[in-house]
C-alpha cells in the first residue's frame, strides 16, 4: 500500500516553554497529519540526551527524555503552577532550543511536580516501577549517581560504584532514594503522557515510526549495568570503540566512541538483550529504523583511546542470525533498514534476505558524474525515500549548494520545472512522492520551504545541532490542503 508521512522530531514542536513536548502542539500536529492525508509521523530516537544534545548519543537506551514531559499537563494535574512555569527562563527564541537553559529550569521545575506528587495515591506509579523493573531501576539510580557526582561522566566516578560492587550499590540506593524515586517520577509521565498521544495519533489512523540506534553510549546506564553485553576489560572500560573509516567525507574518519557488542555472548544468550530493546521499541512506536544497519553485517572496529579513526579495522557482525531470533521470538515485526552509505554485497544481502524495506535519499541522487542508484527510477517498491534525513540539510539549503553542474542534472531529470527557487522543495517532493516506493517520508522543512538555518543535524559536528524549532502558526489549514492534494495526486491517500 502507497502511503506517506511526515518527519518531525518533537523538539521541533512549538511549545510554550523553550522545546517541544507532548503538549496541546502535538495533538495539533496528529490533527495536522491527518488533514493532510498523512498516514506517518516520524519522531526521531526518544532517548535522555546528555552533552551534545543529540539522541543517538543517549543515556539509556529505554528511558524517555525528560524534555518531552509536558509542563502545562503537569499543571493541569495540580502538580504545577502556571506562575512558576512562567518565571521559568527557557529562552526567547521561538526558532530554537536553548538547551542551556532548559536543563537549569526544566529540572527545577519537574523536582517541584515530584515533590507534589510524593503526596499522592501512588498506586499507578508502583504499577509502572513494576512493570519496567527490568530497565528502570538501573537507569534512575544511574542518573542520581551521575547528578551526585556533578554531572561527571562515569570515569569520573568512585571506582567501587564504577563497577558496581555489591557494597557500593547498597550504598548509593539508600543514600539517594529519593533522588531515584525522582528519576523513576519522570519516566512515569513521559510514558503516561505519551501513551495517550500515540494513542490519539493511531486512533486516526496515523503510525509513529521511531528510530533505534544501533550503538548505545558509554556513559548510558546499559553500559554501566551491563557491561557483559560489551567489549569491555575487566575495569570496565571499552577494548574498542566504534566509528568509521577515513572516506572523501573526512579524511581521518569518524570516531564515534560507543563501546562494541561482544556478539559472542549476544548469540550464547538467543540475542535476548536485543530481542528486549527491539519488544520495548515497539511499545512506543508502531515503525522502527534501525540506524545503521551495515553494522549488523559487519562494524568498524577503532582501538579505545585512539585520537581518530584512522587505525581501525573491519570485524564480522552477527549477520542474519540476530533477525532470525528476532522474528521467532516477536514476529513479522515493521523495521526499516537505515542501508545508507557505502554499502558492501554482503550488507546488500542482509538487508533483502531480512526483507525488510531499505532507505533511499533524493539529495544523494543527483551528481552528473555518475549514475546513482538514488535516482527514483533505480527503486523498487520495497523501500522507504526521503527528500533528506535529519542529517541532511534542507532540499532549498542542499540545492542552492549544489554544484552548477549537479543543479543542471536535476533540472534536466525534473523536466527543466526546477527553476523557480520558491518552489524548488515542492519539485522535490513530488519527484518523491511520484516514485514507485511503497512509503515517502517528507521532513516538515520541506513542506515549509526553509533552508539551512531549518537543518537539524550536520553529522560530525558539535553545537548549533537538534535547536531548530517550528514556529507556531506555521501548520495552517491551506497547507495542509496543499499536502492533501500532492498525496492524493500520487496515490499515497493509503486508501488502496
Amino acid at each position: 500500500m502507497r502511503a506517506s508521512g511526515i518527519l518531525l522530531p518533537i523538539t521541533s514542536l512549538p511549545s510554550a516553554y523553550g522545546i517541544g513536548t507532548f503538549s496541546k502542539e502535538a495533538y495539533a500536529f496528529v490533527d495536522f497529519l491527518e488533514k493532510a492525508g498523512q498516514k506517518y509521523w516520524q519522531v526521531l530516537p526518544f532517548g535522555s540526551t546528555g552533552y551534545g544534545d543529540s539522541p543517538y548519543q543517549s543515556f539509556s537506551t529505554f528511558a524517555g527524555n525528560p524534555y518531552f514531559v509536558d509542563l502545562e499537563t503537569l499543571i493541569s494535574k495540580g502538580l504545577l503552577k502556571k506562575e512558576e512555569c512562567d518565571a521559568a527562563d527557557f529562552g526567547t527564541c521561538p526558532q530554537h532550543v536553548e538547551y542551556e537553559k532548559i536543563y537549569f529550569s526544566r529540572f527545577d521545575l519537574l523536582r517541584k511536580a515530584y515533590d507534589r506528587f510524593k503526596t499522592w495515591n501512588l498506586t499507578e506509579f508502583l504499577e509502572f516501577c513494576k512493570e519496567q523493573e527490568a530497565w528502570l531501576q538501573d537507569y534512575s539510580m544511574f542518573m542520581a549517581i551521575k547528578n551526585h557526582f556533578n554531572d561527571c561522566g562515569i570515569d569520573e566516578w568512585e571506582h567501587d560504584i564504577r563497577v558496581r560492587t555489591p557494597e557500593a550499590l547498597l550504598y548509593y540506593e539508600n543514600l539517594l532514594a529519593d533522588d531515584i524515586q525522582f528519576y523513576k517520577f519522570i519516566q512515569f509521565e513521559f510514558f503516561t503522557q505519551w501513551s495517550r498521544l500515540k494513542q490519539y495519533a493511531n486512533d486516526k489512523g496515523i503510525k509513529i515510526i521511531g528510530d533505534i540506534p544501533i550503538y548505545v553510549a558509554y556513559d548510558s546506564a546499559d553500559a554501566w549495568a551491563n557491561k557483559e553485553l560489551f567489549q569491555f576489560d575487566e575495569q570496565g572500560k571499552p577494548i574498542a570503540v566504534a566509528g568509521c573509516p577515513p572516506d572523501s567525507f573526512a579524511a581521518t574518519g569518524q570516531l564515534w566512541g560507543n563501546p562494541l557488542y561482544n556478539w559472542d555472548y549476544h548469540k550464547q544468550t538467543g540475542y535476548q538483550w536485543w530481542i528486549k530493546r527491539i519488544a520495548f521499541c515497539f511499545q512506543l512506536y508502531d515503525v522502527v529504523r534501525v540506524d545503521h544497519f551495515r553494522g549488523f553485517d559487519e562494524y568498524y572496529s577503532i582501538p579505545y583511546g585512539a585520537k581518530d579513526a584512522v587505525n581501525g579495522h573491519w570485524e564480522q557482525g552477527p549477520g542474519l542470525d540476530i533477525f532470525t531470533h528476532i522474528k521467532e521470538a516477536l514476529g513479522d515485526v515493521s523495521i526499516i533498514a537505515e542501508d545508507l552509505g557505502f554499502l558492501t554485497d554482503r550488507s546488500r544481502k542482509l538487508v533483502a534476505d531480512c526483507g525488510y524495506p531499505g532507505m533511499k535519499i533524493i539529495q544523494f541522487a543527483f551528481d552528473s558524474r555518475e549514475e546513482s542508484d538514488y535516482l527514483p527510477h533505480n527503486y523498487n517498491k520495497n523501500c522507504v525515500v526521503y527528500t533528506g534525513t535529519h542529517d541532511n540539510d534542507t532540499v532549498v539549503g542542499w540545492y542552492e549548494n549544489l554544484l552548477e553542474q549537479d543543479q543542471e542534472y536535476a533540472r534536466e531529470y525534473l523536466n527543466g520545472i526546477a527553476v523557480d527557487p520558491e518552489h524548488i522543495a515542492w519539485d522535490f517532493i513530488k519527484l518523491t512522492l511520484a516514485s514507485v516506493a511503497d512509503l515517502a517520508i517528507i521532513p516538515m522543512q520541506d513542506y515549509l520551504g526553509l533552508g539551512s538555518k531549518a537543518r537539524i543535524n550536520t553529522p560530525s559536528t558539535l553545537g548549533g545541532n537538534w535547536i531548530w524549532r517550528m514556529e507556531q502558526n506555521s501548520i495552517q489549514p491551506d497547507l495542509a490542503e496543499k499536502i492533501y492534494r500532492v498525496t492524493k495526486l500520487y496515490g499515497r491517500l493509503g486508501d488502496k
